[in-house]
C-alpha cells in the first residue's frame, strides 16, 4: 500500500490522517481526530448489564469498549478512553477470540462500542462464520454511509447516537459543525440496510435500529428537534427510540469550561421533552428514570477482559 491509500477517511471527517498500523514502535502524536492506530485498541471487554432491557438482557451484553472516537464530546462520560485514548492495542485475532469469551460466558450479543475508527479490523473480524449471536453496532452516529454498507451481514443491531439536532451544539461541544446531516443520512442508511426491529422468542433484539437521544442541560430545543426527526422520518414498528436522561458533567465540562453544562438536567427539562416524545406518537422504546445519571454505571476502563491471561 502506497502512502496516499494509507490515508484515513473511514469516518466522515475524512481527515486523511497517516494513522500507523501499530503503535509499536511508533513514537510522537498519532494523527488524526482519533488519534488510533489502524490496529483495534481496547480498554475493556465484559458482560455490561446498563444497555437498553432488550440488550443487555439477564445474562449482559458482551461489550467491547474501543479506545479513541472521531467526535470527541467534551462532555464524553467515557472521556478517558475517547479522548485520553487510555487501552491496550491488540490483533484481530485476539479481537476474534475476545468475541468467543464473551459468547461463552453468556452474553447475548457482541456489542461494539464507538468502532468506526478501527471499521477495517472490525469487518475482518466479523468476516467468515457468522456469531451465534447478533453483533451491535454501537456509535455516536457520526458514521459514513459508505461504512454502514460494508456492515451488511456482518451487523445485526444498529445502535447510533442522535446527538444533535443543531449543528451549532455540534460545533460547540463536538467540533461538527456537520453532525446533523451526517447522522441524519446514517441513520438512514442503517434502517435500509437492515429494516425494522425484531426480538427473538425470549424478548431479545434480534435486528433492527435502536436511536438514542441524550438530553444535555438547557438544550431542550435540541432534543425536541430529534423528537421531530425521528417522527418525520420512521413509523411505528420501524425503530425503537431510546432517550437518556443520564447526563453527568464529565470531561472537560467545569465552571471555567462549558459551565451551561455543569450541572444535571432538571426534572422540569425532563418532563417537557418525556412529554414531547409521548405526544409525538413514536410508540416503540425506552425512557430512564432520574437514578441513571449516576456515576456507577460507568463501567471501570481497566482493561478487563482485553489481554488474555
Amino acid at each position: 500500500m502506497n502512502e496516499q491509500e494509507n490515508l484515513c477517511v473511514l469516518c466522515p471527517r475524512r481527515c486523511r490522517a497517516a494513522r500507523p498500523r501499530s503503535l509499536k514502535n511508533f513514537t510522537g502524536k498519532v494523527p488524526g481526530v482519533c488519534s488510533s492506530p489502524r490496529n483495534p485498541v481496547l480498554a475493556r471487554a465484559a458482560l455490561h448489564m446498563w444497555e437498553e432491557p432488550v440488550i443487555s438482557g439477564e445474562r449482559g451484553s458482551g461489550t467491547v469498549f474501543f479506545s479513541g472516537c472521531n467526535l470527541k464530546c467534551v462532555f464524553c462520560q467515557n472521556y478517558g478512553i475517547s479522548t485520553e485514548n487510555r487501552g491496550e492495542e491488540i490483533s484481530v485475532e485476539r479481537l476474534k477470540e475476545i468475541y468467543r469469551e464473551l459468547i461463552s460466558a453468556g452474553a447475548h450479543n457482541i456489542n461494539l462500542v464507538t468502532p468506526a475508527h478501527y471499521s477495517d479490523a472490525v469487518i475482518e473480524s466479523l468476516s467468515g462464520e457468522k456469531l451465534p449471536v447478533p453483533v451491535v453496532w454501537n456509535s455516536n452516529g457520526y458514521d459514513s454511509v459508505e461504512i454502514i454498507r460494508s456492515l451488511k451481514d456482518k451487523v445485526d443491531i444498529f445502535l447510533p447516537d442522535m446527538k444533535y439536532a443543531s449543528n451549532e451544539l455540534a460545533a460547540r461541544y463536538s467540533s461538527a459543525p456537520d453532525y446533523f446531516e451526517v447522522a441524519s443520512q446514517a441513520v438512514k442508511a442503517m434502517y435500509e440496510q437492515i429494516g425494522p426491529f425484531r426480538f427473538d422468542d425470549d424478548g431479545m433484539l434480534k435486528s433492527g435500529v435502536v436511536i438514542r437521544h441524550l438530553i444535555l442541560p438547557g438544550q431542550i430545543e435540541n432534543s425536541l428537534k430529534v423528537i421531530d426527526f425521528v417522527r418525520e422520518n420512521f413509523k411505528a414498528g420501524e425503530v425503537l427510540f431510546s432517550l437518556m436522561r443520564q447526563y453527568l458533567p464529565c470531561g472537560r465540562v467545569s465552571d471555567k469550561e462549558f459551565p451551561e453544562l455543569n450541572r444535571r438536567v432538571s426534572e422540569e427539562e425532563y418532563k417537557i421533552v418525556e412529554d414531547a416524545l409521548f405526544a409525538s406518537g413514536i410508540e416503540d422504546g425506552f425512557v430512564q428514570d432520574a437514578e441513571s445519571a449516576s456515576q456507577v454505571y460507568i463501567p471501570p476502563f481497566d482493561g478487563s477482559g482485553v489481554i488474555k491471561d
